[in-house]
């Protein structure tokens, strides 16, 4: 599932929702996440909408926040 479909009607400005686009993009292809229906892609999107609702939005944190939510 891409990021877009969780950050509709969501409260992030066009700014935020770019950087985590991109943390979320970087992380899934470090990963090889290139199935679109991937479920892991869906635990990347969710962690990087969790670390971003804390007011991270640098897309380097945002990625190192996702990789940590994996690895727990």
């Amino acid at each position: 599932m891409p990021i877009y479909r969780l950050l509709q009607n969501s409260v992030f400005e066009p700014q935020q929702i770019a950087a985590m686009t991109t943390a979320f993009e970087a992380v899934c292809a470090e990963l090889g996440l290139a199935e679109r229906e991937d479920p892991l892609r869906d635990i990347v999107a969710k962690a990087i909408i969790k670390c971003a609702q804390t007011g991270e939005f640098d897309p380097v944190r945002l990625q190192e926040c996702a990789r940590k939510a994996l690895n727990a």
